[in-house]
């Protein structure tokens, strides 16, 4: 079973593998400290992208299943996180 992670910041998606308690924590660091520029690495290869963090910016993560067992139900799938009331 693969686990992906979908960031999805301000209606756009951002697909990630697995692990990404570092990301997360920068991109909490960001939105504490009033803003800042967080690298967001591609799923394969390549720069990543530059996106600006800030207080009261939706931000929201999603872990996907992939390959593994059917769920019973979806809402046991994927799991979700919101850090825009912070």
């Amino acid at each position: 079973m693969t686990v992906v992670n979908r960031l999805t910041v301000d209606g756009r998606d951002y697909f990630l593998p697995d692990p990404v308690d570092d990301l997360r924590g920068k991109i909490l660091e960001a939105i504490r400290s009033g803003g800042g520029y967080v690298n967001i690495p591609p799923l394969r290869s390549g720069p990543g992208i530059d996106i600006l963090f800030s207080p009261g910016m939706p931000v929201t993560w999603t872990q996907i299943d992939v390959g593994g067992e059917p769920a019973q139900d979806e809402d046991e799938d994927a799991g979700s996180t919101d850090f825009h009331d912070l």
